[in-house]
């Protein structure tokens, strides 16, 4: 069992539904009014390369929640801007806080914290994964649908950071995975191949979106250029546009498929205003979701419950 969350492989199918499940409960308290101080005298430490709207929200929203305090600090506010050696940074904040919420570029940055961290290291996005987001998506996938089994689960567009999430959630929790990507922008090949070696249902990879889309349950998308890709934005226009999902595509997935995006959302890029705002869109609800994620991530972790 890993004491931090840098990415899903490192954890077991009870471990990955003990955070799925406690997000649940704490969803259902929150509606019923129930309020819990299980992180009273707790402090986090948000520290952040990239910027964000709604990872910082929730994760103070989420913290706060539980009885708990929030210290941000964007990377540049930090010694790190300096040179400051990240095993030097880690062994400090661990001696002040209770738990690192890292957003960052590289995969690099969360896995030489969590080397020297003694408290847990939560990887809250890099280049390579974003499991917090995909434990949410998972979570909103049980919650609309009841179950994961037997549910075609579509990923449509670049093969990117929560792509790579995604297949390790399918190999993890045993659900099959089908992916539609431009030829040359698929989902990282060595964790695409240790993905499939564990897995027990079928990750696919297709380069047509309406095979991958055809009588789907659930379809995921994403924007087609992530931070940091900017100067690539035009041209992956072109090229991912057969990608987008509109009301065509949609209607080649089953009548009661579910939407999910994680937002921002690119509206009439990588999906159209129609879909998204749409009765099939559960973008929304996706997005609070995290909040709940991030109180059962943050519990668990904090008070050793995993």
């Amino acid at each position: 069992m890993s004491t931090h969350l840098l990415a899903l492989q490192d954890f077991t199918r009870a471990q990955l539904l003990s955070f799925i499940d406690r997000a649940l409960v704490l969803k259902e308290e929150r509606i019923s009014g129930t309020f819990h101080q299980h992180l009273a005298g707790r402090t986090l430490c948000l520290l952040f390369e990239k910027p964000s709207t709604r990872t910082r929200v929730s994760f103070e929203s989420a913290m706060y929640g539980m009885g708990g305090q929030v210290i941000f600090m964007s990377a540049k506010e930090t010694q790190l801007d300096r040179g400051e050696p990240l095993k030097d940074t880690a062994r400090v904040l661990a001696r002040y806080t209770d738990a690192l919420v890292v957003r960052t570029f590289g995969q690099e940055v969360v896995d030489e914290l969590s080397k020297y961290s003694s408290v847990p290291v939560v990887n809250a996005l890099t280049d390579l994964h974003h499991p917090c987001q995909i434990l949410s998506d998972v979570m909103t996938v049980i919650e609309k649908k009841r179950t994961l089994e037997n549910l075609k689960i579509v990923w449509l567009g670049d093969g990117n950071n929560m792509a790579n999430s995604w297949i390790q959630a399918a190999s993890v929790l045993g659900f099959s995975l089908t992916l539609a990507c431009p030829e040359g922008y698929e989902p990282d090949p060595g964790l695409l191949q240790t993905a499939r070696e564990k897995a027990q249902q079928p990750i696919t990879v297709l380069h047509d979106p309406v095979e991958a889309v055809s009588d789907a349950d659930v379809i995921n998308v994403d924007v087609w250029a992530s931070m940091g890709q900017e100067d690539e934005a035009e041209k992956r226009l072109s090229i991912f546009e057969p990608y987008q999902l509109n009301s065509d595509l949609l209607a080649r997935a089953k009548r009661d498929a579910v939407v999910l995006h994680c937002l921002p959302a690119h509206r009439g890029e990588e999906i159209t205003e129609e879909v998204l705002e749409g009765s099939q869109s559960v973008a929304f609800d996706q997005a609070e979701n995290k909040m709940h994620m991030h109180k059962a991530i943050l519990e668990l972790l904090i008070n050793g419950g995993v």
